[in-house]
């Protein structure tokens, strides 16, 4: 359900307010008001953010930027003094039939009935802001782009470096964004309002970019592909994107890769399939130039090692051929971590020997387990109930014909049902959907249910956590935070002891991807969006940053308008003429901006809602006399060159479209349908209700065509098809061919039951609810209303997306006639047009101002006649239903709406996005084609929307010059001050070094990272010159650190082993199998480890270099000795700096603490 979520641009506050963190002291509530001095200091605007915490240089706004904030400047005060203008002239009145919803006269725009009950629980317009006050400020990088913009080239996966965001898309190509830029504007192209980026070429057709690691080492971005290609992407200065390698890995997709502690990159794919790319062909390759690097790649290519085929022996064969969906890499003890789905594989990163095979619940597996294998017995037992029942029936010739049909109809709906509800069996919700590695050492894997695991680096499962229902998708950790994205769009923040700090909805669909970089955590959502997020959040600096971010509102906020054409209309099963279409639509789309029209009875029957129901079984929708109208109404809006069909959706008799101007299509997209069957046990479409919901400037609109329960006395019923579809209506895509795949034994199962029916309707009526039954069954059935967005074990009431758009319009065939009025008398108030006392009769304006329907939405005044019951091709009033039955005619056929008001003087803005009023609303009296007659309301909306571009360049103004921020970052980010006990060590003969890092720190942990910058032969002279890093400042092979990194407690000290292994028997591989082997280079090597240390929230980082040699051997060392004269030093022997041996970690406390690090 999650995945179909609706785009609500996120500003829906139905999550709870995030909690600071409890080492944080809340700062006190800020108010939203900025001082002039600070809304009109255009002097300069920050257009970087480093990670060195540096401030960047000044960025002075475009000539274009300017003019729109004086634009929207100018907007804000016009809307101000028409509020003010309005106030005076007509002051407050009280609410009622006739005025603005509850007080004002709207010039130009008709009066409008308001009905009860609105403005609270789901009934309620949703709370927009220009800062989401339960969701820390974010920085829109890439604002959520439109699905339509982006098919085939949705953004899969992002990275971060030092200076750079990486995403990679589906067709193959990256996007690049500077972190230099992150407050800049003009995206470019399609993304004006995205931050600046560099865009590669696509690669192609199924070369979607599946996965992706920054190596800081080699300063390249490697990237996995579906087509099994791993491409190297290099970015320059000069020259800009540069493929500067490329090979095929893998035969099928390339489904995760991570680089080890040693530099090599460790690959995963289906079926198992994990390979290894050594360092020393990687490096070579990149070191040639562009003219050789064809024959780098065919060399790289065949350089692989499969570890798979050094533990075929050990019986781990057959549990090693799932899909390898992720790799980790454990820098603290240089392992890998393989997970599938329901297992994982630990490795050594070094000797590349499988150390361990575990499932997710923590125990050992040398054997295959049986139980993530379909089981086809329940299949075939279904197979032999059909056939034992159908042979049962032949043998009973005394049974009617209609007595068999049932009984083997009942049979077949029992098998649709089994047969789909076993088709969940084998998605187990338990699967592992991410893994990350905190700094602790600490392993976390989260779960299809929204389980988070934590595991010791040996595969011990330690503990178990859940905050959410919905599926965990993706982790990262930033120092002493562990950040979770989930399938419903939330993110939650929790401590590396698994407490949660804080959560909130980071987007309108799920979160795919995290990265961190420049200060920021960066998230990735489905639809292609990205958003940053302050490291410090949730905390203190969000209030500060929300507070400052409204107060400059208005010079960010665009208002647009357009005008909307509703139309509806119950055709009865006829057709219309081209006259009745011009005169209903035709006429009055001109100067509109979206036409949508909904229709009634298009066709019905029992054969029609049978065949219905078997098409929505397996998510098949439409007819041949519905593409009909459609068509129909294309020509009459000229659809090409002045209107575009953007959506539609039919069940049964029901068909709702719409039309949008050509000019406005690039601002109108992310089309979902729904439709809810409200007859025949809530399965069948002869009642019922279809709908759309699309984006129109970046809010969210749905219009719904209902058809209601019929009859005088079915009140009752219309309320609850009512309540019915607006609490369960759910959108998803458009209907396409995929949504029946693996399904068409059941679409021709429900046909044969569809046409049974059809054939025997007038005998045998109860049939259809057979089909109704195979619907429920399956895809269609009873929709089911998105659970809430609130994080933790509590319930709270499911939240409809009805509610969750800016505006909802609903029209159609309600069915709601007139009460205690006769044939005769209706006739004479309509002859007279005395139509206020025909609405005093109404059923729903009574069932409104009771508050049980229709809750909180508006009508405009009705000045037509009622629009039903018409004799077929009669004109004039004297159409009216003369038959026997002499209908009384009622307004049948009716437009209600309701924007994001709530009350009568909201006026536009960011926090009431969209405002609406009524200018026509009539019914076409002179077209004779049904017993309906044709309803038409045009609207006039006004929307309120946030131009990003501008709205960046504010967000980085705070950030470069508020002093509270400015003073509140430096604290949070303060770097404790650490030393290590030496710069300098020599190793030899399997040496191992204690490194020991102490911090002085008296209240703030230390985060600690190594790495090796580099490694160099040392020369004759005794010296190393240009120290070349491995992949991702990977470790050489003779090294050994542990731990790799970890966490310093105020006045304490980590100890890190140096160890000096063997010189390794270095092979050479091709094609996976070893051809030659060689002992490693002996002579003497140095390299330069680094111990990066960051503060609790710090970006930039205090680095200690270390310099580490290895010898061949303590006489090569000793004959050095003896040949120096006066005692000198030997000249590759460095000389160890403020280092002495302790006989305990706790002695050196007091000792250590006045020592500076070199």
């Amino acid at each position: 359900m999650e995945d179909r979520r609706s785009d609500q641009d996120d500003d829906v506050f139905s999550f709870f307010t995030t909690p600071y963190d409890s080492t944080s002291s809340p700062a006190e509530p800020a108010t939203a008001v900025a001082t002039p001095s600070s809304i009109f200091n255009r002097r300069s605007y920050s257009s970087s953010s480093s990670s060195s915490g540096d401030e960047s240089q000044p960025f002075h706004p475009s000539i274009d930027d300017t003019n729109k904030r004086i634009d929207y400047m100018i907007q804000f005060l016009d809307r101000r003094l028409s509020d003010q203008v309005n106030f005076d002239e007509i002051g407050p009145v009280s609410g009622g039939v006739g005025s603005d919803g509850n007080g004002f006269d709207r010039s130009g725009s008709l009066p409008e009935f308001v009905g009860k009950g609105g403005g609270t629980g789901i009934f309620k317009a949703p709370v927009r802001s220009a800062v989401h006050p339960n969701r820390p400020p974010s920085l829109e990088v890439r604002p959520h782009p439109l699905r339509e913009s982006q098919i085939d080239r949705f953004l899969r996966t992002m990275t971060s470096t030092e200076n750079q965001l990486w995403a990679g898309g589906e067709d193959g190509g990256v996007k690049v964004w500077e972190f230099t830029e992150l407050y800049g504007t003009g995206g470019g192209g399609e993304e004006e309002d995205s931050v600046p980026y560099k865009e590669s070429a696509a690669a192609g057709a199924g070369s979607a970019v599946l996965c992706m690691i920054g190596d800081a080492g080699s300063r390249v971005v490697w990237s996995g592909h579906r087509d099994g290609k791993i491409r190297c992407w290099k970015m320059g200065a000069e020259h800009g994107f540069e493929e500067a390698l490329s090979w095929q890995a893998h035969r099928g997709p390339v489904l995760s890769i991570v680089m080890s502690s040693y530099g090599d990159i460790w690959s995963g794919s289906e079926g198992g399939a994990i390979r290894i790319w050594p360092w020393e062909a990687l490096g070579k390759s990149l070191s040639l130039t562009m003219e050789e690097r064809h024959m780098a790649s065919l060399s790289v290519e065949r350089s692989y090692i499969d570890p798979r085929n050094q533990v075929a022996v050990n019986g781990y064969t057959n549990s090693l051929t799932s899909d390898v969906k992720h790799l980790l890499s454990d820098h603290t003890r240089a392992k890998i971590w393989s997970a599938s789905p329901m297992s994982f594989t630990l490795w050594d990163a070094r000797t590349k020997d499988l150390l361990k095979v575990f499932n997710i619940d923590g125990q050992l597996e040398n054997r295959v387990d049986t139980s993530l294998f379909p089981d086809f017995g329940a299949e075939e037992e279904v197979k032999m109930k059909i056939v034992t029942v159908t042979k049962k029936e032949k043998t009973q010739s005394s049974l009617g014909f209609f007595q068999r049909s049932r009984n083997a109809l009942m049979g077949a709906a029992d098998a649709v049902r089994r047969a789909a509800a076993k088709g969940g069996l084998c998605d187990d919700n338990r699967r592992t959907e991410a893994i990350v590695i905190s700094v602790d050492g600490m392993i976390w894997t989260g779960s299809a249910n929204g389980t988070l695991v934590r595991w010791d680096g040996n595969g011990g499962r330690l503990q178990e956590f859940s905050y959410q229902s919905s599926g965990v998708l993706c982790l990262c950790t930033f120092c002493s935070r562990l950040w979770v994205g989930y399938s419903n769009g939330t993110v939650q923040v929790l401590d590396l002891e698994g407490n949660l700090l804080g959560g909130w909805v980071a987007h309108s669909g799920p979160v795919t991807k995290i990265a961190v970089g420049a200060g920021y955590v960066f998230t990735l959502a489905n639809h292609g969006g990205i958003r940053g997020w302050n490291v410090t959040s949730p905390g203190p600096l969000d209030n500060v940053l929300r507070a400052e971010l409204a107060g400059k509102e208005f010079l960010y906020t665009r208002i647009e308008n357009l005008k909307i054409l509703t139309g509806t209309w119950n055709v009865g099963q006829g057709r219309a003429s081209t006259d009745s279409l011009v005169s209903w639509l035709g006429s009055a789309a001109s100067g509109v901006e979206v036409v949508v029209v909904g229709l009634q009875e298009v066709e019905m029957g029992a054969g029609v809602l049978a065949m219905s129901a078997a098409k929505e079984t397996v998510g098949l929708e439409g007819s041949s006399l519905g593409q009909w109208w459609l068509d129909m109404i294309s020509r009459t809006l000229d659809e090409g060159s002045t209107f575009g069909r953007v959506g539609s959706r039919q069940l049964a008799g029901l068909l709702i479209a719409v039309w949008v101007r050509n000019n406005l299509k690039p601002h109108v997209g992310d089309i979902d349908a729904a439709a809810v069957a409200c007859g025949f046990g809530r399965a069948i479409g002869n009642k019922g209700a279809v709908g759309l919901r699309l984006r129109v400037y970046d809010r969210v609109m749905c219009f719904v065509n209902c058809h209601f329960a019929a009859h005088l006395e079915a009140v009752n019923r219309r309320n609850a098809d009512f309540d019915h579809v607006y609490r369960t209506m759910a959108f998803s895509r458009q209907s396409n061919g995929n949504s029946g795949a693996g399904m068409l034994p059941y679409l021709f199962l429900s046909c044969c039951v569809a046409y049974s029916v059809y054939q025997f309707w007038p005998i045998h009526w109860s049939l259809l609810l057979l089909v109704s039954s195979i619907a429920a069954g399956a895809s269609f059935g009873v929709s089911v209303p998105r659970g809430g967005n609130a994080v933790g074990v509590g319930t709270v009431e499911p939240m409809p997306e009805l509610s969750e758009a800016d505006m909802v319009i609903f029209l159609g065939d309600l069915n709601y006639r007139l009460d205690d009025i006769t044939y005769d008398e209706a006739r004479d108030f309509i002859s007279q047009r005395c139509f206020d006392w025909l609405r005093e009769k109404d059923q729903l304006h009574a069932e409104m101002q009771a508050g049980n329907v229709f809750q909180g939405m508006r009508e405009a005044d009705i000045r037509f006649p009622p629009t039903y019951k018409f004799e077929r091709h009669q004109a004039g009033l004297a159409g009216y239903d003369s038959g026997e039955k002499k209908r009384i005619p009622a307004w049948c056929d009716r437009i209600l709406y309701r924007d994001s008001r709530k009350n009568s003087g909201s006026d536009c803005s960011l926090e009431c996005p969209i405002v609406s009023s009524v200018s026509q609303y009539d019914a076409c009296m002179d077209v004779t084609d049904s017993d309906h007659k044709p309803v038409r309301c045009v609207s006039s909306i006004k929307i309120a929307r946030v131009d990003e571009s501008i709205r960046r360049q504010e967000f980085g103004e705070i950030m470069r010059s508020n002093k509270k921020i400015k003073v509140m970052l430096g604290e949070l980010s303060k770097v404790p001050e650490t030393i290590v006990s030496t710069n300098n060590i020599i190793l030899q003969n399997h040496d191992t070094t204690l490194l020991r890092i102490t911090n002085k720190s008296e209240k703030n942990s230390a985060f600690f990272e190594i790495i090796c910058d580099g490694q160099s032969h040392i020369k004759e002279d005794g010296h190393a010159y240009d120290h070349h890093p491995r992949g991702s400042f990977g470790f050489p092979q003779w090294l050994e650190v542990y731990p790799g990194t970890g966490i310093i407690k105020p006045n304490h000290i980590a100890e890190v082993s140096i160890h000096l292994e063997d010189f390794p028997t270095v092979e050479e591989f091709v094609d996976g199998v070893p051809q030659n082997s060689w002992c490693e280079d002996v002579r003497d090597e140095e390299i330069i480890l680094v111990v990066k240390v960051r503060g609790r929230f710090s970006t930039e980082t205090r680095n200690h270099r270390i310099r580490v040699r290895h010898c061949l051997s303590a006489a090569r060392k000793s004959g050095q000795r003896s040949e120096n004269p006066m005692g000198k030093a030997p000249v590759n022997v460095l000389p160890r700096s403020d280092y002495q041996r302790f006989s305990n970690t706790h002695d050196m406390v007091e000792q250590l603490r006045n020592l500076h690090s070199p």
